[in-house]
């Protein structure tokens, strides 16, 4: 079963990311930011993972983050990549980054896995069939914000969003029990996911970010759209929100002119 065998995949680029010596990670700034960075682990697992999922299914198109040039996935099969979700907590030995990879199939999501090898979490959907963590069905939360925990990412890349960033905190702040960052997108999705916090948003990611945990957050129940409600695109950078299904959201709507 194809699924099957792109969890074994996953899980041995996991094993990667926990033998990694990373005194010798060859950490460089990627476009210029000093908060993006890159390793040669990430190069390595991402390689291991293009030979391995194209050995799977050698018809497909390959998205991966480190890529210089990003493939179409509008038409037949494709994956989408992230090799080591966190870099930066991966390099501060912070202990939270994923491996994430979505196949998509004529642009729609089809497979999502996403693994935490810190925590030996493997997250996995296919649409239609649920959504599952080590192998055991996982459901959004119910509860209302109120009840609940926000989860953010600061869009730390984009210093235009900074001040709209906090600004959104500050409004889920004040109707959560309280709020968490991570450092992994995709894991804070599938936290989502698996109803440990009721609302998760960050104004910019990239589709490798989400590809696969979006998927994963859908099938667990919950709703994951831009900030305005409308839906994702996996072909360029967009907003994010993951909401259980006790979360209204429509207090955060305001930003939903200069944010969709």
């Amino acid at each position: 079963m194809l699924l099957e065998s792109i969890l074994e995949v996953v899980r041995a680029c996991g094993q990667m990311i926990l033998q990694a010596d990373r005194t010798q990670a060859g950490t460089e700034i990627k476009d210029g930011q000093t908060n993006n960075l890159v390793t040669k682990y990430d190069r390595a697992v991402q390689a291991a993972l293009r030979e391995k999922l194209l050995a799977l299914a050698p018809q497909a198109h390959f998205v991966g983050e480190e890529e210089d040039v990003h493939e179409s996935i509008a038409r037949g099969d494709a994956f989408i990549v992230d090799p080591i979700d966190g870099t930066a907590n991966f390099v501060k030995d912070y202990k939270c980054s994923a491996v994430s990879v979505a196949m998509t199939r004529d642009g729609v999501q089809e497979l999502g896995v996403v693994y935490n090898p810190y925590l030996d979490e493997m997250f996995y959907a296919q649409r239609g069939k649920g959504a599952f963590c080590n192998g055991k069905p996982i459901r959004v939360s119910d509860k209302p914000l109120e009840q609940g925990l926000t989860l953010f990412g600061s869009a730390s890349y984009y210093s235009e969003l900074v001040d709209e960033s906090f600004r959104l905190l500050r409004l889920c702040f004040d109707r959560s029990m309280d709020i968490r960052r991570s450092g992994s997108a995709a894991i804070d999705l599938c936290t989502i996911a698996a109803g440990r916090a009721e609302l998760f948003f960050e104004l910019r990611l990239q589709p490798w970010d989400f590809a696969a945990a979006s998927l994963i957050v859908r099938e667990a129940g919950g709703s994951v759209t831009r900030l305005d409600g409308s839906a994702l695109d996996l072909s360029q950078p967009c907003p994010v929100l993951a909401i259980g299904t006790g979360v209204d959201p429509a207090f955060l709507r305001r930003a939903e002119t200069s944010l969709a």
